[in-house]
């Protein structure tokens, strides 16, 4: 397991040697954190590198904090839709104790507990900017601005996520636009918000900073919120989010911005439209590869490009096959929780190749991140929550699938009865019509992302629907939905 590779004289040591490991990982978000867990409870000694904080963006200012600030309005909405409990939620927000939970959940963005959790499981940390110089190798610049050279016997893991986009738009430098970082660490709340983008980050904001207070103008360019998505989904969302105060403007481009005064509003420019004044603008418009300063061209490979990789998570077009990317920065399925799935899938892989051990890569197996293409579960954190996983109707026709769709009124069970008065929502499957087994589904309603797990377990074990039709939901429970559309599907 330790023997070095024959294909690379990177092992002569020199004075900046800080020694041989048998994975180094760069990178320490979760998936990043994970891999290398794996790898040295594997018994393969990892060093994991990490420039910034480790726990990476999920962990102060993507997932964590921006749960924090979604969750208290949602409960409070769910007591007034009760009879009986309504009166007990009269009043607003606190908003003061809503931004020290969130500061709480970003650890006051301090890693000092996730660099505890990485010493308790044997995994040896090197801060600083880890770049590749050659095969197995990897150069550290410290903070101090000294350089350490890292080698591996194994496998390099690149696990540098992603970053946030700005397009190039006359004034955006004079209007300071926040990102994706400063819209889950602020720490007023503005009077006015626009929000550009109509994706998940969007609406997500939109609807957080407007429980916390803030005049809310959401701009989406699509005709429609979450394009990627079932229709519904992003109508449904939609429509909550106006309920909520938020004005809601699709078809709605911009194309320039301007902050007269340093202090002062921002003007946003909307093609097809009137201008929008806000004190705040954020831009949730896209995520780039972080990849810019890995030395990719060491090895072939091209700074800034995503990395393209076999279902082993092994870069493709790296000799040697030494190479692993995991998390965002493969562009495959962009979300904590696939990312930590890639990172088990990766650390398996990676132990059973240096322990001579076969792999299994085919359609499912044990090393091989199938879940990427067929099974991606995702929660929209809004009121109402969207929840889905695996391919939309759209998705399964343009992949030559003979397929149906079933529909059903979220709100027509029992347990959606019972859990809020008026409740409003909608829930999809997607049938694969030749095999019997669901490929798709989707959940818009109060709760709906309690739903998702059952459907993912039913898309991911391509359960046929002759057995799902012996798994009987509880009464009276929102799990009653897959009754009623299975019973809608066999008519």
């Amino acid at each position: 397991m330790t023997d070095r590779p024959a294909d690379t004289d990177a092992y002569h040591a020199d004075a900046t040697d800080t020694g041989t490991f048998d994975v180094v990982v760069i990178g320490a978000g979760p998936p990043g954190e994970n891999l290398a867990e794996r790898t040295q409870a594997a018994g393969l000694r990892t060093v994991l590198v990490e420039r910034a904080l480790v726990g990476g963006e999920c962990s102060y200012w993507a997932c964590m904090p921006s749960k924090a600030l979604l969750r208290p309005p949602a409960a409070l909405a769910a007591a007034r839709a009760v009879p009986g409990a309504r009166a007990a939620a009269h009043g607003s927000l606190a908003v003061d104790e809503v931004l020290a939970s969130r500061n709480a959940f970003a650890s006051g963005w301090q890693d000092d507990g996730q660099v505890s959790w990485l010493a308790s499981v044997g995994v040896e940390l090197v801060r600083g900017q880890g770049r590749l110089t050659g095969p197995r190798t990897v150069v550290v610049t410290t903070p101090e601005g000294s350089e350490r050279r890292l080698v591996a016997r194994q496998a390099v893991a690149l696990c540098t996520g992603s970053r946030a986009t700005l397009p190039e738009l006359p004034g955006m430098a004079e209007a300071r636009p926040w990102s994706s970082r400063e819209a889950t660490s602020a720490g007023q709340v503005p009077d006015r918000l626009a929000v550009v983008g109509g994706g998940v980050v969007g609406v997500e904001m939109a609807a957080a900073w407007r429980a916390l207070g803030a005049r809310v103008t959401l701009l989406a360019r699509g005709p429609r919120l979450l394009p990627r998505w079932e229709p519904f989904a992003g109508e449904l969302v939609a429509e909550g989010l106006a309920r909520s105060g938020v004005e809601v403007r699709t078809g709605a481009s911009v194309s320039a911005l301007r902050r007269p005064d340093e202090a002062g509003p921002v003007v946003l420019d909307v093609s097809g439209g009137n201008a929008v004044i806000a004190d705040e603008v954020l831009f949730a418009t896209g995520r780039r590869a972080g990849t810019e300063n890995l030395g990719l061209d060491a090895v072939g490979l091209t700074p800034g490009d995503w990395l393209d990789t076999d279902e082993t998570l092994r870069v493709r077009g790296v000799p040697g096959d030494w190479l692993y990317a995991v998390g965002d920065v493969t562009h495959r399925a962009m979300l904590t929780h696939q990312g930590k799935y890639q990172a088990r899938i990766a650390a398996a892989a990676i132990a059973a190749r240096a322990g001579g051990a076969p792999v299994d890569d085919g359609p499912w197996g044990r090393h091989a991140a199938t879940a990427d293409q067929r099974a991606v579960p995702q929660v929209v954190f809004t009121d109402p929550e969207a929840a889905s996983v695996g391919s939309t109707l759209e998705q399964a026709e343009a992949a030559g699938l003979r397929v149906r769709a079933v529909d059903y009124d979220l709100g027509s069970v029992a347990g959606a009865l019972l859990y809020a008065e008026g409740y409003r929502g909608r829930a999809r499957i997607v049938v694969d019509l030749d095999r019997e087994v669901l490929v798709g589904a989707t959940f818009v309603g109060s709760g709906a992302g309690e739903l998702l797990h059952a459907a993912t377990v039913a898309v991911a074990g391509e359960v046929p629907i002759a057995r799902l039709w012996h798994a009987v939901p509880s009464f009276p429970t929102m799990s009653e939905i897959w009754l009623r559309l299975l019973e809608t599907y066999r008519g």
